[in-house]
């Protein structure tokens, strides 16, 4: 486990948008992430951690933050696109200016924003810790028409990282460390 004091708390894309259209997102997993990602923040808050909030500027929908997500974070990103290393202002270059060598990472959704954000952190040379029960998705249809569910995806996420680009960390062993 890397220095939690040095790992950035990276909260993607956690937004309205994501609970204003349920027809077009379908059924989602996990509850208990909103639960887990304010927990995280408010370990962070307390320890005084480096907090990042990444917000995903949607063409159509809402760009707000869901009520979870409170107060001012150390830095503000800006994204159109999956990564939040592609934002505005550069995350990699704020977490190499501030010598933060890890991150750790909630938000929406599983696999999509926050594992794009997952993979391309450790091919940047970063520590990545992914809490998975502080992330959630939607049921997808694949291109056979087959429907994966919510589920089903996140373990497929959490499978793909393991040990190559991420550690998988529930948001327990993160708050009481």
């Amino acid at each position: 486990m890397p220095d939690l004091d040095r790992t950035a708390l990276v909260v993607v894309d956690v937004q309205r948008a994501f609970d204003d259209d349920p027809e077009y997102w379908g059924r989602r997993n996990n509850p208990a992430c909103e639960g887990n990602i304010a927990r995280l923040i408010a370990t962070w808050r307390a320890t005084g951690r480096p907090l990042v909030f990444v917000r995903h500027e949607f063409e159509t929908y809402d760009h707000a933050f869901k009520d979870v997500i409170t107060g001012e974070p150390d830095l503000l990103v800006s994204k159109q696109v999956n990564s939040a290393f592609y934002g505005s202002p550069d995350l990699d270059a704020w977490l190499r200016e501030n010598g933060i060598g890890s991150i750790a990472l909630c938000g929406i959704t599983t696999n999509h924003c926050v594992e794009t954000t997952a993979r391309m952190g450790a091919n940047l040379g970063y520590d990545v810790l992914f809490v998975l029960d502080a992330t959630h998705t939607f049921d997808r249809t694949g291109p056979d028409g087959t429907v994966m569910t919510a589920e089903e995806l996140a373990r497929a996420t959490a499978t793909s990282l393991h040990e190559e680009f991420a550690a998988i960390v529930p948001t327990e062993q993160l708050v009481s460390a």
